[in-house]
């Protein structure tokens, strides 16, 4: 307060002092820090420069009019209390005939002028207009930087430049471009100044500037910096406006209102010519009042000077006049107006709660649900640049589009009613925090918070009321006791915090918190005083009280105190029997605080020995009438480790101390559920405490009540998700819980049950559905589930959830209750609503969905994809098949887009955007031939921008009309038969809008456009009025109107539903009101739910969500086809789908799909086996009749649904069938042997052992087995299989080894074959199952070998391991998990699955075995779970795991369940068992230890037994869920397999994981070697860049980039031989480059030269240069140094370049100069050879090669790459691959300019690689197999061992060994004599 007040002095004085207007003032003008001191939180001492006095009367800024001249002022000469840096000179200007400075430089950062000299002073200058007089240098860039302070001491930075590309704000700076427009085509001169740059007068109205973009209110400027490059002649400050374009004399002779420019500022006018003919007048922004009439009729408005699109809706558009508007005799008719267009209130006075709206009668206004803030949001950009076309100055606005005149902006008209939109509801819970959920004061309503909009909802009617204004996530909320005030806080910092009227919902007043981020409010019981509690910028925990009194009276609020901790506070809460005190707890601490005297203090509480407990949540305890004595409070804390601390608060001590533990044995009293002596207690998050009982919420998931002395549990309800908070009603008789999930409920305590209040997308909203039948709406999140709402009650119906597949876009079937939904694995699955489950899956596509469509009369569905194809599916039945595949037609895009396809009214024809983003296609939805194709980039020629396409959407019925949505932020009306361009709508924000939709009466459009939603009049022609309404705080992905047509519903980050109110217009008469909202869960729901709980152990109330379908699993489809599987692996990050049947990639028709239900065809249709049933034989097929039927069967029938369990094995999906036979090179005459496999295979399922005993080692790698020695690290590979082994088995002596593969277009029948183990032969080839083998197991006397077939095969077959002949098959009734032998009887079996466990009993009858058969249902308390896996005990205990992550244990003797419990939350796939341990391991990652010592004595018990005997040992996270493990007999130490392709070795004793196996878990893209053959660095589609040791392929360093793929690497060249020149660069998906440093191990450099995806990338031959080339055709050539590109060749625009390589140029007869030689090959079959000297910039092309393309590809629509290399042994030849029309190897001559040399190929080339050190060529094809080549004798070698294409083969520089690679595979090859 000093601080202003000492400021305000100064000023006074120097108002005082002699001087002229403009005159120099003395130095003490520049005021110090203190000047720029104010009261915090806007208190009554904020300044305002205009109004205020000096106590002489004079005001305080009297000294600065009516101008002030900058430079003159602070005396810029001398440069004491200014700064230069850099070129700064004074010239002399010969237009200006003055002196001016000129600020040059290629770094403008570096170069320029700043006033004053330090940051810590202020200029002080209080004038509204800045003058800035300056000139652009010509072709270069400038930047001013302004930072001006608002009344409340915020300091906002406001730049403007012509290297700015769009407008961008936050809170505390705003970014203007400077754009330069020309007609020149070319782009790289876009935005620099002029070849003839004028002198410019800028003329910044500094107030509005504030005002208009961020809602604050001007104070001071403070400083200034002018930088490079620019001339400037001046800078002056004025509260008046200035033309500079009327004299003195002319305004005198004309009589007009306008202020002539000065003379000292005037520009000198040759005589006889216009001002405006020599220089430009840029004022910003401009006013909008009305230019008097007589003016206007004197207007010759020339063309230039129009709005380069429509104004901004809803803010004051600002302009910039160029040529005068007036005739010659007359001046420039400009407005100057110097008051806002309306009033302006102050931001701590009261707020309706519908904002202004700024009103224009050229634009409709922003409704009253758009803009529900005092100010207008900083997210809500108002991007405007000025802009030079040519030789005119018009103001470009960047979210407008098509130039409209100024007397044409009064022609548009207004939307009937205004607003049309208004807010009904809203889906959604949380976003920034889940723990902020709030009971009103009567207990009939709760509010919480959705992402930006607060809500309070009516627990009895389900209505919804709304507190709109925040602009970012809401952080905090906290609601008085009298329900009269309610405060709320949100994430973007620094921290706003608004005050509302709750009653009312105004908001009453808004002010920025000391605070960088609010994480907790409080309120007291009166609501005079708030408490928020945050972290500073710097980190630190800071508590601040607000004063909030006088808030709901108009006044401000205060702040009362503020105070910096050093410990944490978790939570805070005012107490509410005395205002002045509060409490908070964090971790280790526990403080009690008191507010006295406006100072915050606060004293620590001594927890003795409990002071390293992890604090998280407080209350204070009530007494019975409501009320206390302070001496009478008590205060509760909870912890995360359990306890619960009583503490008195006036004793400031510890009373008691309780820990809560979570399990009671089942069927025990009550009373022995509470032990506080020994286990892991209860994680408790949240704590609630009424008059007798306190309620927790924990992570654990529960809801627990306890009496206030913890003696035992009163009442508990389980949740689906961690409980985050939990808070009594006022009454006590109801408990408000919300979750980590998202849901939101409560429980009723008298009647024990639970409502669901509201569900929640965790993750962006991508798409939605509606359909029309049942008012039902599907929408798809990244969180991974698909939810089925109803649009009435907005309550969720269904939930849908996958693990590790996310659902990208979703379609209802008009007609049937079915739903699709595409994932980003490529699969397009049909889900029931009837039956809760998927009806069929189709993974046609290799990308992820990028748009679903089905056309209204439920004929057709369309799908696409991020690779770019179409899949035509036939929708007329259930069974959904595939009638085509279009593959290159659809853009590629990895973005799902529910717009890029879209369906005429009629059904007739198919839009969509491709085959480029610049083209929208129509095709017939029946035939799917082209029938139109419009280039939208051509439909704006005036644009220097290259327009494409984002968003599609037909005209409803036969109007023929196709919208386009374009990145010029229009959309455009397209005539769909001519493709003629009809109309076009601009769109008032400055991003494109990502989906359209139009109404039925095609009166209302639709658009997204970011985080608002934009509402166009469609039906008039010109100028459509349009409303724009925001809420949302993420952009918005897809917007639709409901089926009834009355409401609009719109996606992102929330569900919005909006209701129309204009009445539209239609033939079907009129509509009635949508029903409102109903009550929650009905009570039956709930009975029912309670019903089916009540054999769990443990009683509890109902689980708090309502009964939905099983979870939906990546597996959970039916798969299509009759030859191979349609399906996606459950592992994490892996996108593999199963063999494409034969008769889609021969083009064929295919067979037409059987449905067959799992009820119907498995133990649906027979009687089921009771605890009680006999033994049963089972049925005997022989092998002859058996192997018919079951072949006839699986040919015409549909494959059965994959059960929802990741035990399963799935063949990853293979891009080329392999060749039937290959021709191997003689033994002992091969020229490469298999030396080293990298990686193992996460994709198969117990598919590694281990024998600590032995220790032999083997685990599989595509279809090898490796056995690997752990100590020496050599390997010895068994290669035999045709197929992807998928699961293996080692028998009890360790002599046989047993592998099973999968079928495929080799093997009609999976093999399994029978490996000895010493001699690493195959013994025997068995063969039996049809599709995929589950599961091995060898008896305990191994005489015996049980193959368990899969889901698809359901065969279980035993084998004589003495004769090796099937003994046994058994047909089975539904899908089994596991099976194991007895271990001490090997004539007893045992199988898990889906509904029972079956015990299988061997009978030999002479020569013939025979099963007997007895299934056990699963008991009860175990729910509606799967068993998944199986393991023996001691004897005769069998342990079980479930798929909900309950591990049950089995009396074998008495085939009963005894004892279950909770070991995972999710499936357990491994389980393992030696004495008193058992492990387990699961797909959530986790694997545990179990100390089950005490269950022999617990199965004497009976179903008394109980679970709290069990405990945890041990538990460790790894990469990817369990697959396969061995340990050893004390289970002390083993080795464990997951999905990311990584084997661990465990130590229980240490409890450390080291990784023994690991490799990329996706796709390798390339394989490069450093210069002395030390290392090897690959990299992947998973963004990671490994480098290996050589010598024992080991990874030593990684380096992760997340969401991105890798796809092109370069090590440096052996001229860079020094450690520290190591480097390795790397090419992104996001088209940047990353030089890591090998030897620092660290990132040094980043750029971004592309803007799509590399694909290949080199250094030059010195190191010293990166050439890049991207999926556009693009070749970069950059400086690793500098990190700039100095070169970009376009030569292969339009086709990915697939090759880029660097030698030295050693022959002079080529024709040009240079040192270097390189190529770029592209997709297109082109080659460019270049010479080039990099350090003389120069680079000429040397050669062109063009090739026809091949006339047939392996694969539809894809060709094969162009691939070419400089010849190691004469780099004068080039040698091409995939160049021409045939499979062949070219040879081509530099120096004779012509082919030399062909040699044919068996197939065409998918890579190429070539040995320096011998003449050996290796070529690799898609048929999995390779050929070598040995150029010098002509002979060739084919060599087989991948599992897929091999698409990467590269020799070490030293030509010693070879690396193939095929997706993750990367077999190591040693290349020998011959």
């Amino acid at each position: 307060m000093a601080g202003g007040s000492g400021a305000r002095e100064t000023r006074c004085r120097q108002g005082s002092r002699p001087g002229s207007p403009g005159s120099e003032v003395p130095a003490a003008s520049v005021t110090g820090p203190r000047a720029e001191a104010r009261p915090a939180g806007g208190g009554g001492g904020s300044r305002r420069a205009a109004p205020d006095r000096c106590s002489g009367g004079v005001p305080s800024a009297a000294w600065q009019h009516p101008f002030l001249n900058v430079f003159r002022h602070f005396r810029v000469d001398e440069w004491k209390r200014s700064s230069k840096e850099g070129d700064v000179a004074v010239v002399t200007d010969k237009v200006l005939k003055s002196a001016v400075y000129r600020i040059r430089g290629s770094v403008s950062a570096s170069n320029y002028i700043q006033l004053p000299r330090t940051s810590t002073q202020s200029l002080g200058l209080t004038g509204r207009y800045l003058y800035v007089l300056f000139r652009p240098v010509p072709t270069k860039h400038f930047v001013i930087h302004l930072d001006v302070s608002t009344e409340d001491g915020q300091v906002i930075r406001v730049s403007f430049s012509n290297l700015f590309k769009e407008f961008k704000s936050s809170t505390t700076w705003l970014q203007f471009p400077f754009v330069f427009e020309t007609k020149t085509p070319r782009r790289d001169l876009a935005g620099v100044a002029l070849p003839r740059a004028r002198w410019t007068c800028l003329q910044l109205d500094l107030r509005d500037i504030l005002m208009f973009y961020l809602g604050r209110h001007y104070s001071h400027l403070k400083s200034i910096r002018l930088c490079a490059s620019l001339l400037v002649r001046n800078l002056y400050t004025s509260d008046l406006c200035f033309d500079p374009a009327v004299t003195v004399t002319e305004a005198r002779r004309a009589k007009l209102s306008v202020n002539p420019m000065p003379r000292e500022m005037a520009f000198p006018v040759p005589k006889g010519e216009s001002w405006h003919d020599n220089y430009i007048h840029v004022r910003f922004p401009s006013d909008c009042s009305k230019v008097p009439d007589e003016q206007d009729e004197k207007s010759c408005s020339p063309p230039e000077a129009v709005f380069l699109g429509r104004m901004s809706r809803h803010l004051p558009h600002p302009g910039v006049l160029g040529k005068p508007l007036l005739s010659s005799k007359s001046p420039v008719a400009q407005a100057c107006s110097s008051a806002l267009p309306c009033q302006v209130l102050s931001a701590s006075s009261r707020l309706p709660e519908v904002s202004r709206t700024y009103r224009y009668r050229e634009v409709s206004s922003v409704s009253a649900s758009s803009i529900q803030s005092q100010r207008p949001s900083v997210r809500d950009e108002v991007p405007d640049a000025h802009t030079v076309s040519g030789e005119r100055h018009v103001l470009a606005d960047r979210s407008s589009g098509v130039p409209m005149a100024l007397e044409d902006i009064g022609s548009c008209r207004l939307f009937l009613p205004d607003p049309v939109l208004r807010l009904k509801g809203v889906i959604g819970f949380g976003g920034h925090s889940t723990q902020w959920a709030l009971w009103t004061k009567d207990g009939v309503a709760v509010v919480y918070p959705c992402h930006a909009v607060i809500i309070v909802l009516q627990i009895d009617t389900g209505q919804q009321r709304f507190f709109l204004g925040h602009t970012d996530k809401v952080s905090a909320l906290a609601l008085n006791g009298s329900d009269t005030l309610l405060a709320s806080a949100q994430v973007q910092p620094p921290s706003m915090v608004r005050l509302w009227d709750f009653q009312t919902g105004s908001c009453l007043s808004l002010f920025r918190s000391p605070l960088h981020t609010i994480c907790s409010l409080s309120f007291s019981g009166s609501g005079a005083l708030l408490c928020g509690v945050g972290k500073d910028r710097h980190g630190r925990t800071v508590v601040v009280a607000w004063s909030t009194e006088q808030a709901g009276l108009g006044g401000e609020v205060v702040v009362l105190a503020k105070v910096h901790t050093d410990f944490d506070i978790r939570a805070f809460q005012v107490a509410f029997f005395d205002e002045t005190r509060m409490a908070s707890c964090g971790r280790g601490s526990v403080r009690l605080w008191r507010l006295r005297g406006g100072v915050l203090r606060s004293c620590a509480v001594d927890l003795g020995e409990y002071c390293s407990l992890e604090l998280t949540d407080l209350a204070f305890a009530q007494a019975l009438d409501g009320h206390c004595a302070p001496s009478a409070g008590t205060l509760f804390v909870c912890s995360h480790s359990g306890h619960i601390l009583e503490i008195d608060h006036q004793r400031m001590s510890v009373q008691h101390v309780r820990r809560l533990l979570p399990a009671r044995s089942p069927g025990a009293p009550l009373a022995e559920k509470q032990n506080f002596s020994v286990g892991s207690g209860i994680a408790i998050s949240s704590l609630s405490v009424s008059t007798a009982t306190c309620a927790v919420g924990s992570e654990d998931g529960y809801l627990r009540l306890w009496p206030l002395d913890f003696s035992s549990v009163l009442l508990e309800a389980e949740h689906d998700g961690p409980v985050s908070s939990v808070s009594f009603s006022p009454d006590g008789l109801r408990v408000l819980s919300t979750t980590t999930s998202g849901h939101l409920g409560f429980l009723d305590v008298p009647s024990r049950e639970y409502t669901v209040l509201a569900r929640s997308h965790m993750a962006p909203v991508l798409a939605l559905s509606t359909e029309p039948n049942r008012g039902q709406m599907a929408t798809v999140s990244l969180d991974h589930t698909v939810r089925i709402w109803d649009l009435a009650t907005l309550q969720q119906l269904y939930d849908f959830s996958s693990s590790e597949d996310t659902p990208c876009a979703v379609a209802f079937h008009p007609t049937m209750p079915n739903f699709f939904c595409g994932f980003s694995s490529g699969a397009v699955r049909s889900f029931s609503l009837e039956s809760s489950g998927v009806l069929v899956e189709h993974t046609r596509h290799r990308g992820a969905i990028t748009s679903l469509v089905i056309t209204l009369d439920g004929r057709f569905l369309f799908s696409s994809c991020s690779q770019g194809s179409l899949v035509q599916y036939s929708c007329a039945d259930s069974q959904c098949c595939v009638l085509r595949v279009a593959a290159n037609m659809v853009c590629q895009d990895g973005r799902p887009n529910p717009n890029i396809l879209a369906v005429s009214g009629d059904s007739c024809r198919l839009a969509f955007v491709g085959p480029s983003k610049c083209m929208v296609t129509i095709v017939e939805s029946a035939s799917l031939d082209e029938l139109l194709r419009v280039d939208v980039s051509t439909l704006n020629l005036a644009s220097n921008h290259l327009d494409w396409a984002v968003a599609i959407c037909f005209s409803p019925g036969n109007s023929g009309h196709l919208l386009v949505s374009t990145s010029s932020n229009k959309v455009v009306v397209l005539d769909a038969v001519s493709g003629h361009t009809l109309r076009e709508l601009s769109s008032v924000r400055s991003r494109a809008c990502c989906s359209l939709a139009l109404s039925e009466d095609a009166h209302l459009l639709l658009a997204a456009t970011d985080r608002t939603i934009t509402v166009w009049d469609y039906p008039t022609q010109a100028n459509p009025s349009c409303q724009v309404y925001i809420g949302h705080s993420e952009p918005v992905h897809a917007v639709a109107f409901t089926p009834d047509q009355l409401q609009v519903i719109s996606v992102g980050d929330a569900i919005f539903l909006w209701d129309i109110l204009a009445t539209p217009e239609r033939d079907g008469g009129d509509h009635e009101a949508p029903p409102g909202h109903e009550a929650g869960s009905s009570s039956g729901q709930l009975d029912d739910l309670a019903s089916g709980a009540s054999g769990l152990p443990r009683q509890q109330v109902p689980i708090p969500f309502q009964a939905l379908p099983p979870p939906l699993s990546s597996h959970d489809r039916l798969l299509d086809g009759s030859t191979g599987t349609f399906s996606t692996s459950d592992e994490e990050g892996l996108c593999e789908e199963n063999h494409v049947s034969e008769a889609l990639l021969q083009g064929q028709a295919p067979t037409p799909h059987v449905l067959v239900d799992r009820e119907a065809s498995g133990a649906g249709d027979a009687p089921r086996e009771t605890a009680g049933s006999s033994w049963t034989p089972a049925e005997r097929p022989s092998p002859h009749s058996h192997m018919s039927e079951w072949s006839l069967r699986s040919g015409k029938a549909g494959l059965p649904t994959r059960p929802d369990s990741y035990k399963h094995f799935t063949p990853r999906y293979k891009t080329s069938p392999r060749v039937k036979s290959v021709y191997f090179p003689p033994i002992g005459r091969e020229r490469l042997r298999l030396k080293a496999i990298v990686g193992y295979n996460g994709n198969g399922r117990a598919n590694m052992v281990w024998r600590p005993d032995t220790g032999f080692f083997a685990y599989t790698c595509g279809r090898l087995v490796v056995v690997e020695d752990l100590h020496s690290g050599t390997q010895r590979h068994w290669l035999g299989h045709s197929q992807e082994i998928s699961t293996l088995a080692l028998n009890q002596d360790g002599q046989i080894l047993a592998s099973a593969s999968c079928c495929g277009n080799t093997a009609a029948r999976c093999q399994i074959r029978i490996w000895d183990v010493p001699k690493g032969l195959c013994r025997h080839l068995l063969s039996h199952h049809d599709t995929a083998v589950q599961a091995l197991a060898f008896s305990p006397d191994d005489e015996f070998l049980v193959t368990l077939g899969d889901y698809a095969d359901r065969n279980l077959a035993l084998w004589s391991m003495a004769t090796y002949e099937l003994l046994s098959s058994t047909r089975l009734l539904e899908p089994v998990h596991g099976v194991a032998f007895n271990p001490w009887d090997a004539n007893e079996l045992i199988c898990v699955g889906t509904n029972a466990i079956t015990f299988w009993l061997l009978q030999h009858h002479g020569a013939d075995t025979c099963f007997q058969v007895h299934r056990e249902p699963i008991p009860e308390e175990l729910g509606a779970s799967e068993l998944t896996s199986l393991c023996y005990g001691a004897s005769p205990l069998l342990y079980c795991g479930s798929s909900s992550g309950q591990v049950c244990v089995w009396d074998t003797g008495t085939g009963h369940c005894f004892l279950a419990w909770e070991a995972d939350d999710g499936e357990i796939g491994v389980l393992l068992c030696s004495g008193s341990r058992l492990i387990s391991g699961s797909n959530t990652k986790r694997l545990r230890l179990w100390a089950v010592g005490v269950v022999p004595e617990l199965r004497r018990k009976g179903s008394s037994a109980r679970s709290s005997s069990v405990f945890m040992e041990r538990e460790l996270t790894l990469d990817g869920a369990v697959v396969s493990a061995s340990f050893d007999s004390g289970m002390d130490m083993g080795v464990v397999g997951t999905t990311a392709g990584t084997i661990w070795y465990i130590s229980w004793t240490e409890g450390t994981s080291t990784r023994l196996i690991s490799g990329h878990r996706t796709k390798v893209n390339e394989v490069v070697f450093s210069p002395g053959e030390s290392h090897c660095a690959t990299c992947g589609e998973d963004g990671s860049v490994r480098v290996w040791s050589l010598a024992s392929m080991e990874l030593v360093i990684q380096f992760q980039v997340l969401n991105q793929s890798c796809l092109c690497l370069a090590w440096t060249p052996p001229s860079c031989e020094l450690p520290e020149q190591q480097q390795v660069v790397a090419g992104y998906s996001d088209g940047t480059l990353r030089v890591f440093s090998i030897s620092r191990t660290a990132m040094e450099l980043k750029m971004h030269p592309h803007r799509t995806a590399l694909t290949a990338i080199a250094f030059s031959t010195d190191g010293q240069t990166i050439l890049s080339g991207d999926k556009d055709g693009l070749v970069a050539i950059s400086h690793p140094c500098t990190g700039m590109t100095f070169r970009v060749l376009s030569d292969h625009r339009g086709a990915p370049i697939s090759a880029i390589q660097s030698t030295s140029k050693e022959y002079g007869d080529l024709g040009v100069e240079g040192v270097e030689l390189w190529l770029a090959a592209s997709g297109d079959q082109r080659v460019s050879i270049w010479v080039s000297d990099w350090l003389r910039d120069r680079c000429e092309l040397l050669e062109w090669l063009s090739f026809p393309a091949p006339a047939v590809s392996e694969a539809p629509g894809l060709l094969p790459p162009s691939l070419a290399a400089f010849c190691p042994w004469d780099k004068a030849i080039l040698v091409c691959v995939g160049l021409g029309a045939h499979e062949e190897v070219i040879f081509y001559s530099l120096r004779q300019k012509q082919v030399i040399q062909k040699t044919p190929l068996p197939f065409f080339a998918m890579s190429l690689s070539l040995s320096p050190g011998s003449q050996l060529m290796v070529v690799g094809f898609a048929e999995c197999m390779m050929r070598l080549l040995d150029c010098a004798s002509g002979t060739a070698q084919d060599l087989e061992g991948h599992d897929d294409s091999v698409h990467l083969c590269r020799f070490t520089p030293s030509g010693r060994l070879l690396f193939t690679a095929a997706h993750n595979e990367i077999l190591v090859w040693e290349v020998t004599d011959p």
